[in-house]
C-alpha cells in the first residue's frame, strides 16, 4: 500500500486576471495526505521560467533538427529544512504554506506555438529514498511588464500609397489610411479610416487584415509562421471615384500579446491595409500593432486625439488630393506655417536679398504701406520665428474647406550687403545710353569739329561749307 494518498497545491491569486509578472510574490499552500508514516528526504516548491524551440527541416535525403533552450529564472522554497537528511511525517493531512518572489528583469510573456513555447511553472516536489518522487504542478500565466513607452503607442498612425495602373487599365490610385493608435488589448476595437482616390479605369475593394508573425530562432537558423487573425472587406469603389471608408476591426479576446524580448521566439502583429485590384498588384500599407495585457493598456490620455482623424501637421509628406480633415485639436498645430490661425494674412514673403529678416546688420528699404492694419504685439510675435519653406504659400480657397483667404503679398524688400549696397534699378527705369561716336568724313567734317586744334590740316574751303544757291548759278550762266 502506498504511503502518500494525495499531493495538491494551490496558489493565491494576485489580480482579477490570474496573471503574474516580474517582481510579484507567489504565495499558496501545499497539502499532502498520508496513509502511513513516510520518510522524506526533501520537500520543496520551486518556480521557474523557460523558453524552448525545436523544429526539423529536410534537405535532400537528410533531415536537420534545430533546437534551443533558455532559462529565465528558478527559485525554491523548502517546506522541510534542506539540511535535514530524512524527516518522518506521520499519517494524516499536512498543510504547508510557501512564499517566494519572482526576480526582476525583462522576461517574455507565456506563449505556446507549433515549434516552441515559453512556460512558467510552479512545482511542488516530495522526494523519498528508493521511491519515485511525487510532484504537483501548476502553470503560471506570466505577463511581461517590460513594454515600450505606452504613451507613444497611444498616438495615431498615418500612411499613404500610390499606384500607377499598368496593362489592363489606365490612371492612378492614391490611398491615405489613419489608424487610431498602436497599442491594443485583447477584445479592443481597432478603428481605421481610409481615403481612396480612384482615378483609374478599374474597380477596387479596400480590405484590412490583422496578421500575426511568429519567428523561431535556434542555432543560427530562423523559421517564420504567418497567419491572418481577422479580415474586413469594404464595398467596391468604382472608377473615377473618391470615397472615404471607415471600419472597425475587433481583436479576439484570446489573442496572445506581443513578444519582443525573447531571443528564441518573437510574436508580432501588423495591420495590412490594401486595395484589391483585379489583374494588378495590390497597393498596401503595413502598420505595426502592439497587443498588451488588458491591465497595462491605459485609456486615452488628455491631449491625445481621440477621433479617427490625425492631427495633420504642416509639412507632413503627403501626395493626397483630398483636403485635410478637421481633427479634434485642429488641422494644424499652433504656429504651423500655412495653416489657419488668428492672423488674417500670412507672414510676408521671404526677401530676395542676401540676408534673411531679422539678421543683425541687414538693411531694409521702405515698401508700400500694407493694405491691412498692423496686428497687436502678441499676434505679430509669430512673425519673428523662422518661416519654413513650404510651397505653395497661397492655396486655392475653393479646393479645400480648411483654406484661408489671404490678401496679395506686399512688395518684397531688398537687402543689399551693409558694406556696399548694390541697388538694381527697376526693370523699366533704364538710363539712356550715351550716343556712339561717329568718325567724320574727310570731305564733310562735322559742325562740332574743333578746327583750331587741327593744325596739320588745311581749313575747309568756303564753298564746301556754304554751297552756292540755284539763283547764283543761273546768273553765272547768263
Amino acid at each position: 500500500m502506498p504511503s502518500i494518498k494525495s499531493l495538491t497545491m494551490t496558489c493565491d491569486g494576485l489580480n482579477d486576471y490570474g496573471t503574474v509578472s516580474e517582481g510579484d510574490t507567489l504565495t499558496g499552500k501545499v497539502t499532502v495526505v498520508l496513509i502511513k508514516e513516510c520518510a522524506v528526504e526533501s520537500f520543496f516548491v520551486k518556480a521557474k521560467g523557460d523558453a524552448s524551440v525545436r523544429w526539423s527541416k529536410k534537405s535532400g535525403d537528410r533531415t536537420y533538427t534545430y533546437s534551443a533552450h533558455k532559462r529565465y529564472f528558478k527559485v525554491k522554497h523548502f517546506l522541510i529544512p534542506e539540511e535535514s537528511r530524512e524527516t518522518v511525517i506521520q499519517p494524516g493531512t499536512h498543510v504547508y504554506e510557501f512564499s517566494m518572489r519572482i526576480p526582476q528583469g525583462s522576461m517574455p510573456s507565456t506563449y505556446r506555438g507549433s515549434h516552441g513555447k515559453i512556460v512558467y511553472k510552479l512545482e511542488a516536489k516530495l522526494s523519498r529514498s528508493w521511491r519515485a518522487d511525487r510532484t504537483a504542478e501548476k502553470e503560471l500565466q506570466f505577463v511581461s511588464k517590460s513594454l515600450p513607452n505606452l504613451h507613444s503607442l497611444m498616438s495615431q498612425q498615418m500612411g499613404s500609397t500610390d499606384k500607377e495602373m499598368g496593362f489592363f487599365s489606365k490612371g492612378k490610385v492614391h490611398m491615405d489610411v489613419v489608424v487610431d493608435r498602436t497599442a491594443y488589448a485583447p477584445g479592443d476595437t481597432l478603428t481605421i479610416v481610409a481615403k481612396v482616390n480612384n482615378s483609374s479605369s478599374s474597380e477596387m475593394t479596400p480590405k484590412f487584415s490583422l496578421i500575426r508573425e511568429v519567428v523561431y530562432r535556434a542555432e543560427g537558423n530562423v523559421k517564420h509562421e504567418n497567419s491572418v487573425i481577422q479580415k474586413v472587406s469594404e464595398h467596391c469603389i468604382k472608377p473615377k471615384t473618391q470615397r472615404e471608408v471607415k471600419c472597425d476591426l475587433r481583436i479576439p479576446r484570446d489573442l496572445t500579446q506581443t513578444i519582443h524580448n525573447c531571443d528564441l521566439i518573437s510574436v508580432q502583429y501588423h495591420l495590412k491595409a490594401y486595395l484589391d485590384i483585379s489583374f494588378a498588384f495590390d497597393p498596401e500599407i503595413m502598420f505595426p500593432v502592439f497587443i498588451c495585457p488588458p491591465e497595462l493598456v491605459p485609456g486615452l490620455q488628455p491631449g491625445v486625439a481621440a477621433g479617427p482623424y490625425p492631427v495633420w501637421a504642416a509639412g507632413h509628406p503627403s501626395n493626397t488630393d483630398f483636403p485635410s480633415p478637421a481633427g479634434a485639436m485642429g488641422p494644424y498645430p499652433a504656429g504651423a506655417f500655412g495653416g489657419p490661425s488668428n492672423r488674417s494674412f500670412p507672414p510676408p514673403a521671404v526677401a530676395a536679398g542676401p540676408y534673411p529678416y531679422g539678421q543683425p546688420g541687414a538693411h531694409s528699404y521702405s515698401a508700400p504701406p500694407p493694405a491691412y492694419p498692423a496686428h497687436p504685439p502678441h499676434v505679430s510675435e509669430g512673425y519673428k520665428k523662422p518661416v519654413p519653406q513650404q510651397p505653395p504659400l497661397y492655396g486655392d480657397p475653393f479646393t479645400s474647406p480648411s483654406s484661408v483667404l489671404h490678401p496679395p503679398p506686399s512688395a518684397p524688400s531688398f537687402h543689399p550687403p551693409p558694406s556696399a549696397p548694390d541697388i538694381h534699378p527697376p526693370p523699366f527705369s533704364h538710363v539712356a545710353p550715351t550716343a556712339p561716336t561717329y568718325n567724320p568724313l574727310p570731305s564733310a567734317p562735322m559742325m562740332n569739329t574743333d578746327f583750331l586744334s587741327q593744325s596739320d590740316e588745311a581749313p575747309p574751303a568756303y564753298s564746301l561749307l556754304f554751297p552756292p544757291s540755284n539763283t547764283e548759278n543761273s546768273k553765272d550762266k547768263l
